[in-house]
C-alpha cells in the first residue's frame, strides 16, 4: 500500500485533535489513518445494527408475555424504523457541524438508555418509547449516511469498495447477531438480550471516542488517494447545523433525480427491513419453522450479504450504478414471488437457494445509490442520501407495520411477500430513470 500521506497543520477545534501524534504523521508509516477510522466505523456500524436485531426476534416473547397484538409489537418497531431513517440526515448535518465522535458518542449512550430500560416496561408504550423513540434516534445517528460521511472525508481511492465494506457492517450485523439474541431469548427471557445490548454500546463509547478523528487534515494527512495538490480532507468550516439538512432538502426535491432515488429506496427498504427483516422469523413459524432455525437463515442472508455489499462497491466504481440498481431490484422482485412457495417446517434445498440469492442481494443497492447522490449533489451528498435513506426507512416502517396487520387480519404473510415482489419490479424501472450528469461515467 503507498503512503500517500503528506502532513497538514492540524486545524481541529477539538484540544485532542490540536495534540501533534508523531505516530500518524510519520511517514515511514504505511497505513493511512483512513484505515482505522473505517475499521471504528464498521466496528460501531456492525454494534449499531446488532442493536436493531433484537426487536424482530421479540414479537412472540413480548405477544406471549404481555399479550399484545403483532400490530402493536410492529408499531414499536416501525417507529423505530422510521426515526432510524428520519434522524439520519440531521445527524449527517450535526457531523458537519460538531463532529463524527460528539455525535456517534451521544448517539451510543440513547442506544443504551433505551435498551437498559425495556427491562421495566410493563404497558405497550413503553415498548414504543424505549425501543421506537430512543433506540430509534441513537441507531439512526449511525445510519448509512455515517458511511457516506466517512467514505467523503477520508477517501478519494477505493471509495466504492469502503463503502460496500460499511454498508455490509450496518445490514449484516443485525442478521449475524439474530441466532444469538434468539438463542437468549428463548433460554433465558427477552430481558437478557435488551441488557446486552445497552452493556455493549456503552463499551463501544471509548472505542469510537479515541480513534476516531473528524477530518484527515485533524490527523495531519489528506484523504486517502489525494494527489498531493488536493485539499480533500481538510476541514471546511460549515454553519447551520440541522437547518443544513432542510436546506439541502429543499435543493434537492427540485430534482427528480431526488424523487426516483427515494422512490427506490423507500421500496428497497420495504423488500428488506419491514418485511423480511422483521416478519420472516414469525412467517417460518407459522410454516412449523422454529424461531432459532428461521433467525439461523436471516443470519446466513447477512453473510452472504457481505459478500454481495462489497462486491456491489467494487462494481459500483466501474459500472453505471443504475444498471446495477436495476438488477438487484429486478431479481430481489422475482426471489420475493416465489418465497410463500417455499415456507416449510423444514429448511429445502429450494430455501438454500432463496437464502444465498437473497443474501448477495439484500442491501447491494447503497454503494450505487450512495454514488449516485454523490453526482447529482456533489458536497451536499451525505445529508441528500440521508433524505433518500430516511426513504428507505419509510418504506421499511410501513411494510413492518402493515405485514403485521395482514398476518393479524388473513393469519398468513402472503399478500405481503407478493406485493413487495411487485414493488420492486418499479423500484428497477424507477432507477433507469435516474439522469446522470454528463460528466459522471
Amino acid at each position: 500500500m503507498t503512503d500517500l500521506r503528506v502532513p497538514l497543520p492540524p486545524t481541529g477545534d477539538d484540544p485532542a485533535d490540536l495534540t501533534p501524534t508523531p505516530a500518524v504523521t510519520d511517514e515511514r508509516r504505511r497505513l493511512h489513518p483512513a484505515w482505522i477510522v473505517a475499521g471504528v466505523g464498521f466496528v460501531a456500524l456492525l454494534g449499531a445494527a446488532a442493536f436493531r436485531s433484537v426487536p424482530s426476534v421479540l414479537i412472540e416473547p413480548l405477544h406471549i408475555e404481555f399479550g399484545w397484538s403483532h400490530a402493536t409489537i410492529s408499531t414499536a418497531i416501525s417507529l423505530n424504523m422510521l426515526l432510524y431513517g428520519l434522524i439520519s440526515p440531521f445527524a449527517a448535518a450535526l457531523m458537519d457541524r460538531f463532529g463524527i465522535r460528539k455525535v456517534v458518542c451521544s448517539a451510543l449512550m440513547l442506544i443504551a438508555a433505551g435498551s437498559g430500560l425495556t427491562v421495566f416496561m410493563t404497558q405497550a408504550w413503553q415498548l414504543v418509547a424505549t425501543w421506537g423513540l430512543l433506540v430509534g434516534v441513537g441507531v439512526g445517528s449511525m445510519s448509512m449516511p455515517f458511511v457516506a460521511t466517512i467514505t467523503g472525508r477520508w477517501f478519494v481511492r477505493s471509495r466504492g469498495l469502503v463503502t460496500g465494506v460499511l454498508t455490509a457492517a450496518g445490514a449484516t450485523g443485525q442478521l449475524v447477531f439474530l441466532p444469538v439474541v434468539s438463542m437468549l431469548a428463548t433460554e433465558h427471557g427477552w430481558r437478557l438480550p435488551s441488557l446486552i445490548v445497552a452493556a455493549v454500546a456503552l463499551s463501544v463509547v471509548p472505542l469510537v471516542w479515541l480513534f476516531v478523528r473528524d477530518y484527515p487534515s485533524d490527523a495531519g494527512v489528506r484523504a486517502y488517494g489525494a494527489s498531493a495538490d488536493s485539499d480533500a480532507g481538510a476541514r471546511v468550516p460549515i454553519a447551520g447545523g440541522a437547518n443544513r439538512a432542510l436546506t439541502v432538502l429543499v435543493a434537492a426535491a427540485r430534482r427528480p433525480g431526488f424523487w426516483l432515488l427515494a422512490g427506490g429506496f423507500a421500496i428497497c427498504g420495504a423488500s428488506t427491513n419491514g418485511l423480511v427483516g422483521t416478519h420472516f422469523v414469525t412467517a417460518a413459524h407459522d410454516h412449523g419453522m422454529p424461531p432459532t432455525t428461521a433467525a439461523g437463515l436471516l443470519a446466513l442472508v447477512g453473510i452472504f450479504d457481505v459478500a454481495g455489499t462489497i462486491a456491489s462497491g467494487w462494481l459500483s466504481d466501474r459500472v453505471d450504478p443504475r444498471y446495477l440498481l436495476l438488477g438487484y431490484y429486478s431479481l430481489r422482485g422475482l426471489s420475493l414471488l416465489i418465497l410463500p412457495s417455499l415456507l416449510g417446517p423444514h429448511t429445502e434445498p429450494s430455501m438454500w437457494v432463496f437464502i444465498v440469492f437473497y443474501g448477495l442481494d439484500w442491501i447491494a443497492t447503497v454503494p450505487p445509490t450512495v454514488l449516485l447522490c454523490r453526482e447529482l449533489f456533489g458536497a451536499d451528498g451525505p445529508i441528500a442520501f440521508g433524505w433518500v435513506f430516511a426513504a428507505h426507512q419509510l418504506g421499511a416502517a410501513i411494510a413492518a407495520t402493515g405485514a403485521g396487520f395482514i398476518r393479524d387480519v388473513q393469519g398468513s404473510y402472503d399478500l405481503a411477500w407478493y406485493v413487495a415482489g411487485a414493488l420492486c419490479g418499479l423500484a428497477a424501472v424507477m432507477s433507469m430513470l435516474v439522469r446522470r450528469p454528463r460528466t459522471a461515467g
